[in-house]
């Protein structure tokens, strides 16, 4: 496992991979148990992953526990976090969900708590409410800093929009900086190439992407068997529902067999080297429920695709960018005295 710091903006070291642990616990009815937890974390930390990534509602809380029992060893080597907004009761209340002050506080005092920790070095705020001003949950987020219960903020599902205005109100009003967004990421989800990407390279943020496989699609495994994800509660469904989304799983497919390697670790290895191709740290989030869909995301750091296969991957799963992408690329090269190609683009995307 190789690292890196987690966007220009700070220089928080995470490993290549987060470990996503919704899956610790059986509050969903859905899970590990404590022994597959504790075997899928140990296997993890041993191939040298350090980033964990929880929330307060998966497995309303079981998550956290679990989580926090596991790092309580060593604490300080593993990069913890978790998120709040949709809390931890299985029966949502009007006043402890949502990301108002009130809410956000109550949240990190019984995370701190269900984690065993004094502090979290990464907070989510894990979707906009469509209520709170992003203004107060800036000023909030920055007294959990200032007090340090928390060390870096981030916006988890939030639209460019929101997150380039938090960016920028942190900056002016010199509150905790925004580190990082997380989002849906995977070959038949790649509509943040629109705005979410371009904007976290244009400012630096990182990136942590969930469900690389689709949430199981590109396994190819729901074109024999509904069993997995397709029934656990809570998770994101993918069918191929376009013959987009056909045509991807039947390239993943065809490559797999090309390299002698298996489909989801021909996914995730796309994952992986557009993000090398990224000008800041874009780290999937994997989230096995056994060891063995575990030891087949850690192969994944081994698998090289060729300049070809990326190519194919990449064409077959592109989206339109739609409006204004289209109408600027088009335009590029008057824009640009005549000739685009005349022009060496800078390294990082400009704001």
């Amino acid at each position: 496992m190789r690292y890196t710091t987690f966007g220009r903006r700070t220089g928080l070291r995470v490993s290549e991979y987060a470990l996503g642990t919704a899956n610790f616990g059986t509050g969903w009815g859905a899970g590990a148990e404590l022994e597959e937890a504790r075997r899928i974390f140990d296997r993890f930390a041993e191939a040298g992953g350090t980033f964990l990534d929880t929330a307060d509602n998966y497995q309303f809380g079981e998550s956290e526990e679990l989580t926090g029992k596991f790092v309580s060893a060593d604490r300080d080597h593993f990069v913890l976090s978790t998120k709040f907004t949709l809390g931890a009761a299985p029966q949502p209340g009007i006043s402890t969900t949502g990301n108002s002050r009130k809410a956000m506080v109550a949240s990190v005092e019984a995370s701190l708590r269900r984690l065993g920790t004094e502090y979290i070095d990464l907070l989510w705020a894990h979707f906009p409410d469509e209520l709170t001003p992003v203004e107060e949950i800036l000023r909030g987020l920055d007294d959990l800093v200032s007090s340090g219960k928390i060390h870096h903020v981030g916006l988890s599902n939030f639209p460019a929009w929101r997150v380039s205005r938090a960016v920028t109100l942190a900056e002016l009003r010199n509150w905790a900086p925004v580190v990082g967004i997380q989002n849906e990421y995977s070959l038949v989800e790649r509509t943040a190439d629109r705005e979410l990407l371009p904007m976290a390279e244009s400012l630096g943020l990182g990136a942590a992407l969930w469900s690389p496989l689709g949430g199981g699609l590109l396994t190819g495994k729901y074109r024999h068997s509904t069993d997995g994800r397709l029934s656990d509660l809570g998770a994101v469904i993918h069918t191929e529902s376009t013959g987009q989304k056909t045509a991807v799983v039947d390239t993943v497919l065809a490559i797999a067999e090309e390299s002698g390697v298996t489909p989801e670790q021909v996914s995730v290895a796309w994952v992986r080297e557009r993000a090398a191709r990224a000008a800041t740290s874009l780290v999937p989030i994997i989230g096995p429920r056994n060891l063995t869909q575990l030891d087949s995301y850690l192969g994944a750091l081994d698998v090289r695709l060729s300049p070809e296969q990326f190519a194919r991957l990449s064409e077959v799963s592109a989206v339109p960018l739609g409006v204004p992408h289209e109408a600027i690329a088009a335009s590029l090269s008057g824009i640009q005295g005549g000739d685009a190609s005349r022009f060496i683009a800078p390294a990082v995307p400009v704001a």
